[in-house]
């Protein structure tokens, strides 16, 4: 689409904050207003917004893109994503290891096991970890007590938070970005941990470092989404 706007802006309304594309403020693809808790999250949109060329990329717009799905899918599908982001829980990248090669096997418990560490202290949640194939059962009670983490949620918090989970494939890691206290690029190594030491052994190729592109683009945006959201 070509761009078809000159000035971005933000404003501010009884419904919230707003974006405005030459005073005009912008919609969903629903056709909703986008009206925004927070105006740190209003000038993250107008940024993307600002940010554009000639031709709008909607790609690269990832805040925009969960402010829009908070605004036209919740909290109708509110239900869903809870979910969706239990099912992690149930299966956190971070119980499943490896037991050779013994150097990946020791990365593994060096990176990934200080978070599932952070999860019993800050969520109540300490999680078992496995290195068979096997699914492994987690205790109940921590698979209670990371739903009770998620379900206490607003809508604008539970979309940052199946963002982040989605993308890292770990509920651990996607409540840490929610909560601030993991960045974009270290929750990018800890998601892409085994891949990346296959990348040392045999090289990047091609496909992976596009789709490692737009994986770091995308957690950068949920971190700036959730960044922006109310304390």
């Amino acid at each position: 689409m070509k761009r078809f706007y000159k000035a971005c802006t933000t404003g501010s309304g009884e419904g919230g904050h707003t974006v405005l594309l030459d005073d005009r403020p912008i919609r969903t693809p629903g056709r909703r207003l986008l009206a925004l808790p927070t105006s740190a999250l209003a000038e993250a949109v107008a940024s993307e917004w600002a940010a554009q060329g000639e031709t709008i990329r909607p790609e690269s717009m990832g805040v925009t893109r969960l402010a829009s799905t908070v605004t036209d899918q919740l909290p109708r599908r509110r239900d869903d994503a809870i979910a969706e982001i239990q099912g992690y829980a149930e299966a956190d990248l971070l119980c499943y290891r490896t037991g050779a090669p013994s150097d990946l096997a020791e990365r593994q418990a060096a990176r990934w096991q200080p978070w599932l560490d952070w999860a019993a202290r800050r969520l109540d949640a300490p999680l078992l970890v496995t290195t068979a194939i096997d699914p492994l059962p987690q205790p109940s009670a921590s698979l209670e007590a990371l739903r009770r983490a998620t379900t206490r949620l607003d809508d604008w918090h539970l979309a940052g938070l199946h963002a982040t989970t989605r993308l890292t494939g770990s509920i651990v890691l996607g409540q840490a970005m929610l909560m601030g206290e993991l960045d974009p690029a270290t929750a990018f190594d800890l998601a892409l941990l085994e891949e990346l030491f296959e990348i040392e052994r045999w090289g990047l190729e091609a496909e992976q470092a596009r789709r490692h592109a737009t994986l770091r683009a995308d957690l950068a945006a949920a971190e700036a989404y959730c960044r922006a959201l109310p304390a």
